[in-house]
């Protein structure tokens, strides 16, 4: 699902300074804040998406990763309580003349902590929950989420276990084995269990998904779960036919038969020694393609063997 753009949210364009921001968030607060929009349900939603936005573009590190993500990857990486932690919007609020603890605990309710908290009237601190704000109390798995997963080329033949190191929503790291099958290639997706956003309210986290890209090979080039392999023959060899040696995935040579009259970009196949399938059992084929390698010089005896060639019509 995409997601709002928060440039657009807070009316800026993406090179806004800082101050701009601030400015921009004080003039929509003011016009969306609940004191001023009783019982109109579309003012508080609005005033929660400036909130968020603000959130985000008045923190250096938020902005620099949303504006390197986009909004849609942005959101892939950062949960809601990543976007909110330490944010405070008390001081602001109360400059432009609106008492923060009041409000809040009368439209979203009191308890959890967020936005780092507010002084109430008698000069405590007093939390106003943005998760009460963005209805997060509610018990829901926690959401999944998508990353890129680079593997090379003899990982996605062969298969096997790659470790990989996370960055956790808490910031920490986290170092996983994933499962490579033998046969994966590029488009595929692979899931880990339980390592996306944690749960609310003990409900289970999300799930981790990774877009698989598999790296390219300097002499095999795939095609499904076929295999092609160039090689040179001279162009009497294609002519008269020779049998070559080619070397299969697996390191085995094998000899492939090249029949006399051979043309340029014949595939000669091999059968059985291409890629693992994924789904069942076999595998796809090895295929030989011939190239007719012409001699940049040539002696002088060739060339009179070659001419004797020609006038017999060859």
């Amino acid at each position: 699902m995409a997601h709002k753009d928060y440039y657009e949210i807070l009316g800026l364009k993406k090179d806004a300074a800082e101050g701009q921001i601030k400015k921009a968030y004080r003039k929509l607060a003011m016009k969306y804040h609940p004191d001023r929009n009783p019982g109109n349900k579309a003012a508080e939603e609005k005033f929660k998406e400036i909130n968020e936005a603000y959130a985000v573009l008045s923190d250096k590190e938020k902005r620099k990763q949303y504006d390197m993500f986009g909004s849609d990857k942005f959101h892939q990486r950062f949960s809601q309580d990543d976007i909110f932690r330490g944010f405070d919007i008390g001081d602001i609020l109360k400059d432009i003349g609106f008492g923060s603890d009041d409000v809040f605990n009368r439209i979203f309710g009191r308890g959890r902590t967020g936005f780092g908290g507010f002084e109430n009237m008698h000069g405590g601190r007093q939390g106003f929950g943005y998760e009460d704000m963005f209805g997060r109390g509610v018990p829901q798995k926690g959401a999944d989420i998508t990353s890129d997963l680079h593997i090379t080329f003899n990982e996605a033949v062969f298969g096997g276990d790659k470790r990989v190191s996370l960055k956790r929503p808490d910031g920490s790291m986290e170092e996983v084995v994933v499962k490579i099958p033998a046969g994966i290639d590029t488009g595929k997706k692979l899931r880990l269990a339980g390592k996306g956003s944690p749960g609310i309210g003990g409900q289970p986290s999300g799930d981790l998904y990774f877009n698989v890209i598999v790296q390219g090979h300097p002499v095999f080039k795939r095609e499904g779960d076929d295999v092609i392999i160039e090689k040179d023959i001279k162009f009497t060899e294609a002519v008269l036919g020779t049998s070559i040696e080619v070397t299969t995935l697996d390191g085995q040579t094998r000899m492939a038969k090249v029949p006399a009259g051979t043309k340029g970009e014949t595939k000669i196949r091999i059968k059985g020694y291409g890629i693992q399938h994924l789904k069942g059992g076999g595998k796809g084929d090895l295929y030989v393609k011939i190239n007719i390698k012409i001699p940049d010089s040539i002696t002088e005896r060739q060339r009179k063997l070659l001419e004797e060639l020609l006038r017999e019509g060859m």
